[in-house]
């Protein structure tokens, strides 16, 4: 059996208690040692076998996985963040498929949800957004023509952009030019809940200065969008939840009269 598992974003302890139960059971593990937190390989017991697939190809991967298989040996795939979100695992599920050997998937924390407990944000705020896009800028690989970075920036809601660290000035560019005014807030956070995690506010204009002057080429995921602003405030900038409003009645509460404050 293998068993693709999201490690979290980066700390120790925001692997979920079923990813880490795996990796304690794991006879072989296969971590993407460039981004997943090695700590993590603290759960492994001591005759586990353990891969870096850092310096590996698919097929080399694959091979593992199907000697782990044949000798009868649970694998661990631990990926970084939450598999689903470029983690380059479906072409793995397919190639196992085809070889009968059977998998399945254990969710982790993304980044972008690292990034909002680092800064306490709430992407999805009344009157503000009501929606997350999390999307990357093209490198080596292309981005179908209808998820351009300018088509997602004509929302204008909160954004998460991934893999794009390297590329600030022409994601700013590109960003302004959908639709994002200037002074949007933006923000980057470097290694969201790793040690030497770093957050970087700012407003779009000022985004590719501000990733130059703190280093920051890659392992960052860049948020931009209203909600990120740091002093939003109750009743000026948003509106608070229906949901936990006096005069809105749900199936476990009945409607109350509102007092203001």
């Amino acid at each position: 059996m293998v068993h693709f598992v999201g490690a979290g974003p980066g700390a120790e302890d925001l692997i979920t208690v079923r990813g880490a139960r795996l990796l304690e059971a794991a006879d072989v593990i296969i971590y993407a040692g460039s981004l997943v937190n090695p700590a993590l390989l603290h759960y492994a017991k001591d005759t586990c076998a353990i891969y870096n697939s850092a310096a590996m190809t698919l097929e080399e991967v694959l091979a593992v996985m199907e000697q782990a298989h044949s000798q009868g040996k649970n694998t661990v795939r631990l990926h970084t963040g939450e598999p689903s979100l470029y983690g380059a695992v479906r072409e793995q599920m397919a190639a196992l498929a085809q070889k009968g050997i059977p998998y399945d998937s254990c969710p982790g924390v993304s980044a972008c949800f690292g990034a909002a407990a680092a800064m306490n944000l709430e992407y999805t705020l009344p009157q503000v957004a009501q929606s997350l896009i999390i999307t990357r800028m093209e490198g080596r690989t292309e981005v179908p023509e209808t998820e351009q970075i300018e088509r997602m920036a004509a929302h204008r809601t909160s954004m998460a952009i991934y893999l794009s660290a390297g590329m600030l000035k022409k994601l700013q560019e590109r960003l302004i030019a959908g639709g994002y005014p200037e002074d949007t807030p933006a923000a980057i956070v470097y290694k969201a809940t790793w040690p030497e995690e770093k957050v970087c506010r700012c407003v779009l204009s000022r985004l590719a200065q501000v990733g130059a002057e703190n280093g920051i080429r890659s392992t960052a995921v860049v948020l931009v969008g209203q909600a990120i602003a740091a002093d939003l405030a109750v009743g000026a900038d948003y509106e608070r939840s229906q949901l936990y409003d006096p005069a809105f009645e749900t199936g476990y509460r009945k409607k109350k009269e509102r007092k203001d404050d």
